[in-house]
Order: C-alpha cells, then sequence, then structure tokens
C-alpha cells in the first residue's frame, strides 16, 4: 500500500471526524484539554518555548527530479529531503494516526478566486489543529473549475507528537549531538505535507503558503506575501512586508475595505485573498489604535464560544489576557475569521493594484518613514526584501536583526527567484503601479536609543500615499540610498521625514546609515551579485 493509500484510508476510517461544525470542534478543543475558554468566550492555548515561533532550520523540500530546477535549492530556508526520508516520516505520522482514537479531517481550500482555488484536506490528531483550519482556511470548492480542482493537498499535523531522535539521528538537522524533535517537510510532486512535532499554530498557515507560492507561478499567478485593501472607488493597494512591520494593522485604514491581511495572489483577473482568517499579533495591540483587531479578538464577536484562538499570551488566573506582557513569547497570536472585522470585503478579491507599498521595520533607525521607487528601484527592494527580524517571530531572535528576505518573504518563496521577479515586473508594468517603501521601524536613533516610529504618522503617510499626495509633491533625491523622499506630508512634521534631523549626532546618523547601505551592497552581491545583470537595476543599489 502507498502512502497515499494509507493516507486516505486513514482519513476515511470511520474513527475519523470529518468536516465537524465550528461549535464541535470548539467543544473538542475543550474536552482534549488543548486550550482553556476564557470568560470572553476565546480559547487561550501555550507552546513549550522552542514552539512559539516558526523553525526554518527544521522546514524540507522533497527533492524530485521532476521540480528540483524549479526550486532555489541555495537558499538556506530550501533545505532538501530525500523522498525516502519523507517516506519515513510519512510512514510513522500515519502510524501514529492508526493508534488514535480520533482523528480530525478538514476539507478547506486556499485562494478566493475560484480558478486557482487549492482543494486540501487536512488529517490531524489536534482538534485545535482543525479549529485553527477552520479559522484561516477558505471552505472547501468544488468540481473542477480551478486549475487546481484535481490536485488537492494533504496536509498531516501532528503538533503533540515528537519524533524520535535516535531514528533520524544522521539524518536530520541535530543541535548538541541530538536530532531536533519536530520538523515540517512539504513534498510539491506529490501534494503531502506534515507538521511533526511543533504545535505552533503558524507552522500548519506558512506550509501551506509555501505550497501556493511554488504552485501558483506555474500558473502565470503572482503569489505575494503582502495584506491587500480597497478605497469607496475600488482601488486597490498592496502593503508587502514580513511578519510586525504592520501589514495587518495598516491595510485596516479608516474607510478602507480589508480584502486580506497576510497572503495574496495577482492573476489577470486582478488580487485575491488565499487566506479566510487572520492571524495577527497580540504583542502590545493597542486598543485605542488598532480598534478592529482588538474588538474582533476581545469584545463583541468573542463571545459564545467564538472559536478565536489566542495563542502564546499572558493570560492572568481570572482570565484577562495582557497584550503588554511578553514573559511567556513575544510572539503571542490570535487567529480568527476575517468577518470578525467589520472593514472585510465579502468575497475577499480586489482589481488590479494602483499601488503598492513596500513595508520595512528599519531597527537602525536611518530610513526615511516615506520614499518614492522608480520601477528599477522598485525590483531591487522587492529582490532584496529589507526589514528587521523583531523578537519572537522565529525561534532564537530575541532583539531585532537586519535581515534581507527577499520578496518580503523569502522562507515562503521556494522557486527561483526570476519566476517571481518577472511576474512582478509583467503586472507592473502592465497596469502602470506605483511603489513606496514605508519604514515602520525606528526614528530618532536605532533600536534601543531611538523610538518606534508612531502608528499615527504612519497612517498618515500612507493616507497620503493613497491620495496621490505624492504622485506631483517636492521631493528630494536622497543621494545614499537613490530613492525620491517628499520633503512634506499632510498631518505629518516636516522633521520626520528626514531621518537625519531625528538624530542628535548626525555623525552618528551617517555612520549608521552607511553601515546599512554596505549591508545592503554585500547582501545583494553575494545572493543577485551572478543572477541580476540589469544594470540599472544594479545601480538603484545602495552602496554600490
Amino acid at each position: 500500500m502507498s502512502p497515499a493509500q494509507a493516507l486516505e484510508r486513514v482519513a476515511t476510517h470511520e474513527k475519523a471526524k470529518r468536516n465537524m461544525s465550528r461549535a464541535a470542534l470548539i467543544a473538542s478543543v475543550l474536552e482534549h484539554r488543548e486550550a482553556l475558554e476564557l470568560p470572553i468566550g476565546a480559547l487561550a492555548t501555550w507552546t513549550r518555548a522552542a514552539e512559539t515561533g516558526r523553525i526554518p532550520k527544521d522546514t524540507y523540500i522533497v527533492r524530485h527530479a521532476a521540480s528540483e530546477a524549479h526550486i532555489d535549492w541555495s537558499s538556506p530556508t530550501c533545505i532538501p529531503m530525500e523522498s525516502a526520508v519523507f517516506d519515513q516520516l510519512l510512514n510513522d505520522a500515519l502510524d501514529v494516526l492508526k493508534d488514535r482514537q480520533e482523528v480530525f479531517v478538514s476539507d478547506r481550500s486556499l485562494g478566493a478566486d475560484a480558478a486557482f482555488a487549492l482543494p486540501v484536506r487536512v488529517v490531524t490528531d489536534s482538534p485545535l489543529t482543525a479549529l485553527f483550519c477552520e479559522n484561516m482556511f477558505r471552505p472547501a470548492i468544488h468540481g473542477n473549475a480551478s486549475v487546481f480542482g484535481d490536485k488537492p493537498f494533504t496536509l498531516i499535523a501532528l503538533p503533540h507528537t515528537k519524533l524520535s531522535t535516535e531514528k533520524y539521528q544522521g539524518v536530520l538537522r541535530e543541535v548538541d549531538g541530538k536530532v531536533v524533535d519536530m520538523c515540517i517537510a512539504m513534498d510539491f510532486d506529490r501534494r503531502i505535507g506534515f507538521v511533526y512535532g511543533t504545535a505552533y499554530c503558524g507552522a500548519v498557515k506558512k506550509l501551506m503558503f509555501t505550497v501556493m507560492n511554488y504552485l501558483l507561478p506555474e500558473h502565470d499567478v503572482l503569489p505575494l506575501h503582502c495584506s491587500a485593501n480597497e478605497d469607496a472607488t475600488g482601488k486597490t493597494t498592496l502593503f508587502l512586508g514580513l511578519s510586525g512591520t504592520g501589514k495587518t494593522t495598516l491595510s485596516m485604514g479608516a474607510g478602507m475595505t480589508l480584502i486580506g491581511d497576510d497572503e495574496h495572489l495577482w492573476s489577470e483577473n486582478g488580487v485575491a485573498n488565499l487566506e479566510n482568517g487572520s492571524y495577527a499579533k497580540l504583542i502590545r495591540l493597542d486598543a485605542t489604535k488598532e480598534t478592529q483587531i482588538h474588538s474582533a479578538v476581545f469584545s463583541h464577536r468573542a463571545t459564545a464560544q467564538s472559536g478565536v484562538i489566542i495563542e502564546n499570551a499572558m493570560v492572568y488566573p481570572n482570565g484577562t489576557v495582557d497584550v503588554d506582557d511578553d514573559r511567556f513569547a513575544e510572539n503571542s497570536r490570535a487567529s480568527y475569521p476575517l468577518d470578525f472585522l467589520p472593514s472585510a470585503k465579502p468575497g475577499a478579491c480586489g482589481t488590479h493594484p494602483e499601488t503598492i507599498i513596500f513595508l520595512t521595520a528599519d531597527a537602525n533607525g536611518v530610513l526615511p518613514p516615506i520614499a518614492r521607487l522608480t520601477t528599477a528601484q522598485a525590483m531591487l527592494w522587492f529582490l532584496m526584501g529589507y526589514t528587521s527580524k523583531l523578537a519572537g517571530t522565529e525561534t532564537g531572535i530575541t532583539t531585532p536583526v537586519s535581515a534581507f528576505s527577499r520578496f518580503f518573504g523569502g522562507p515562503f518563496m521556494p522557486r527561483n527567484p526570476k519566476d517571481y521577479a518577472d511576474l512582478l515586473a509583467k503586472r507592473m508594468s502592465k497596469h502602470g503601479t506605483h511603489v513606496y517603501v514605508v519604514n515602520t521601524g525606528w526614528t530618532g536613533g536605532g533600536y534601543g536609543t531611538g523610538k518606534r516610529m508612531d502608528i499615527d504618522v504612519t497612517r498618515a503617510i500612507v493616507q497620503a500615499v493613497q491620495h496621490g499626495t505624492f504622485d506631483s509633491a517636492v521631493m528630494r533625491e536622497d543621494p545614499l540610498w537613490k530613492f525620491s523622499v517628499p520633503t512634506s506630508c499632510p498631518g505629518v512634521e516636516s522633521t520626520i521625514l528626514d531621518p537625519e534631523r531625528t538624530w542628535k549626532n548626525p555623525e552618528d546618523y551617517a555612520a549608521a546609515a552607511e553601515k546599512l547601505a554596505q549591508e545592503f551592497a554585500a547582501a545583494f552581491t553575494k545572493t543577485f551579485g551572478k543572477t541580476v545583470t540589469d544594470p540599472v537595476i544594479r545601480a538603484a543599489c545602495p552602496g554600490l
């Protein structure tokens, strides 16, 4: 019996509980003691310290002759696994499932555009994982209207079962001479993946979106790690950025309709959300400035067992949640359906974007809060994906670290870079899309000296971008960064627009700025020095 046949037998066995109602899943979560019901109706859950973020060093892609040429194996996040090892792990997972008294099977999909929706079957022994997928993945599709209609993907999740460290000695990654007891693996060709040994909910979400990011370009569709919204006239804006840069918060601007907050596709049909829900960061969530998220988690929707999942937050004995307390984890999260947000757009699709905003949380404090990019500069920043990784988003990150994550989603973009870059260039050129970079990081100094950019300032800047304020505004050309910076913005002090003027010592600013520019140059040369030959794009890189 093949692994696929064995998996089908497990999923259709009489003990399998298929497509349970939301209420039944919540009841099962409480029965299995996977979460604690809070007075507000949400479910609070906690993981091991090693499982409060993604595990990129233990995430693998199966190498097959048919697909290996499409995958960028030079990327540190594309770690190959031989099919024999995958099959052994898969058989171990199936043995675990066969011994369980209950197996939860959920049929869902990814992609609001029916033409590109991927059917997904989730098989797990964890009702909490099944509920998370109910929140985050879209309802199942029927028929073959999608290009993936007859090519479903199966995800196995065993969040509480650890790997046999002895069995996989010398095969999987080791730390201090011992095999890591959790891993994530994806087989794009056979359409099977698993999450083994980590209860961090984000592992399930990101595995599936990595799969979509691999599959979509084959159909001339660009996947993007971004949020998206539209104004009253239907104009669409995309916000690209890594976790913690403000995608979710900024896409919920006043008077704007939210298409989605994290994962989208851009096809000839326009923009479409891949998700059904939001997996929002909770740490230091401000009820007065991020009202929609706060309400979705803590207010009127979070009653009578809402199915909201609060993960790794500080909860006191009386059931209250302290979003400002990071002693358990910096990366506390909440999962909820997007329709808990009043601004969410039914159907979750939009027109071709008129504007793209690249979000970066610059912990060096040297980038301006807003800059306009030329086409070549936009391609450069898309390739580089500069930000500062913020504490908690990955295991081991405790303070901000400068990072270059191509396409603002490097760990989830497994194909060769040209596949994504060419699609972006094609879409931008055809639809005349304008591109800006917005710094949501530090001002007046770097991390530890300066302060985080005020969300109200960033919102005013984003609003000006969407209103077209900077299309004909007075700009200064920055000689180091080579982009254009506006000299004024409605509702924003002009001093803030020039980062050098916010530092106490201009010499300190100059040194920090030059250091980051050299990091840009080194990262570009190392990663794209041989593959990006366009002299205009190369000339757009700071430090070169």
